[in-house]
């Protein structure tokens, strides 16, 4: 039985964590976490655009119930910020994808992320990091600006935050990206992670171009790739599980969410060794049960 197949039962049908008793394997672990590890921490996701505050796709729901358990209470997703329809989010990214916001206090959707953020009990002294995907990364990346223009003086945290933008519409040679890599030098951003968690052979990422105009015609190219002299098949608009595009069918995957966590919390250790110890360890548990 195929990888996803068999990850996708053990969450949505057969509980995971209950029939692994991942739960009761590493609760001494979690038990014997001290007051050292409380606020030291902060982990906040930015979701696609098909998620609503209690419905979202299959990578998603993974991601979030795999943070969960391993962080607790250290880990938050952003919610009521995007319009109800995934195309209204889409369009809002494919808008703002190239360069920061003029405003962003005076605008809905950034002004919401930041104020969840920072009313959110987050501690000065804790270490945040945003992780997003899809078109959630184009509203990442326009609060981690917003947020590291007003924390240019440490007014709300004293140490950079680090940024995870994945399966991202942002160009690497937007006015956005270049921003945040200056921030990065200014040291009010600290690790940037992008091009290792793109998914390979992904033709949404960069979407968002250089100009507005250049947006909608690589999205245009993408729906309709047989007239688009840049992009090939299969259309963006193909959901088919084995078929369809690769970004839509990664969408369905609970892969995703566990590649995501080995990259973030294991490899790079973004929240700590003790967080990456037990993120190992679960991850571990699921590669066992699949042998």
């Amino acid at each position: 039985m195929p990888y996803d197949d068999v990850l996708n039962k053990l969450f949505f049908r057969l509980s995971l964590f209950m029939r692994l008793k991942i739960c009761d394997k590493i609760q001494v672990e979690k038990n014997k976490k001290s007051m050292e590890f409380k606020n030291k921490y902060m982990v906040w996701f930015f979701a696609g655009g098909e998620t609503h505050d209690n419905r979202f796709n299959i990578f998603t729901g993974s991601f979030i119930r795999l943070m969960k358990q391993i962080l607790e209470d250290d880990f938050e997703f952003i919610r009521g910020i995007y319009y109800n329809t995934a195309m209204m989010n889409v369009i809002w990214a494919l808008n703002n994808a190239q360069k920061p916001i003029v405003d962003p206090a005076n605008q809905k959707i950034t002004s919401a992320a930041f104020k969840q953020i920072i009313s959110s009990g987050l501690s000065p002294d804790a270490q945040l990091v945003i992780i997003s995907s899809s078109t959630g990364s184009i509203v990442a990346a326009q609060t981690a600006c917003y947020l590291a223009e007003k924390n240019r003086n440490k007014v709300y945290l004293k140490k950079p935050f680090h940024l995870v933008l994945g399966a991202s519409m942002i160009s690497p040679d937007s006015d956005l990206f270049k921003q945040l890599i200056i921030y990065q030098k200014e040291g009010t951003i600290g690790t940037i992670i992008h091009d290792e968690i793109q998914d390979e052979g992904d033709n949404t990422t960069g979407v968002g171009g250089l100009t507005v105009r250049e947006a909608y015609r690589n999205a245009l190219g993408l729906m309709f790739p047989f007239i688009s002299g840049k992009y090939s098949g299969p259309s963006f608009l193909n959901s088919h599980p084995e078929k369809g595009h690769i970004h839509r069918k990664r969408s369905k995957s609970v892969k995703k969410a566990v590649d995501y966590i080995n990259i973030i919390l294991v490899k790079h250790k973004l929240a700590g060794e003790h967080y990456s110890q037990i993120a190992e360890k679960i991850l571990k548990e699921i590669t066992s049960f699949h042998k």
